[in-house]
């Protein structure tokens, strides 16, 4: 639905807005003649007026927010360079809002992880095994994981290491 419907639900959402503000202009001038001619009979329908708008406006704020949603999630799933399929059916202000969110999970992930980063957006999923294995291709000797047991890193051996303790010692190895 993300695409198919974008610019049929973006007339609706500029239809939705002109009627707000139709609504909105006819309550400014009821609210006027209701203080000015002292017509009380008005105020339900003022209230009436009042309640379509906040309704309109928690509609509008909901269907933007999901969008919003929506694009972040593109990011994840496509990157950070969207197809041009998916961009065509964007606003400016989405690709905007788009971009944005691009650069500062950049900046984001190259703020951790040191000097190189870390990509957050790789192996979103979890390993199929705890374990993993290691081939060492240089002497290395005794190799200390975090929960205190030795392992002896020789050229051409292998070992079976958790991949937790693994990757958070990897730059200790180089």
């Amino acid at each position: 639905m993300f695409c198919e419907k974008a610019m049929e639900l973006e007339d609706g959402l500029r239809q939705v807005l002109e009627e707000m503000k139709a609504l909105y202009e006819q309550n400014q001038s009821d609210v006027n003649e209701a203080k000015s001619g002292g017509r009380s009979d008005l105020i339900p329908t003022i209230k009436f007026r009042h309640c379509s708008l906040l309704r309109n406006r928690r509609c509008t704020v909901a269907y933007l927010y999901d969008r919003l949603l929506r694009i972040r999630a593109l990011r994840w799933e496509y990157g950070s360079v969207l197809p041009n399929a998916l961009r065509f059916h964007m606003s400016a202000e989405e690709m905007e809002w788009f971009n944005n969110y691009k650069k500062s999970l950049a900046t984001y992930m190259r703020s951790l992880g040191g000097d190189e980063g870390l990509d957050i957006t790789q192996d979103m999923k979890p390993p199929k095994s705890l374990y993993i294995e290691v081939r060492c291709l240089k002497d290395y000797g005794e190799f200390e994981v975090d929960d205190g047991t030795s392992v002896l890193l020789k050229k051409n051996s292998q070992v079976f290491l958790v991949f937790r303790y693994f990757t958070l010692n990897l730059k200790s190895l180089e």
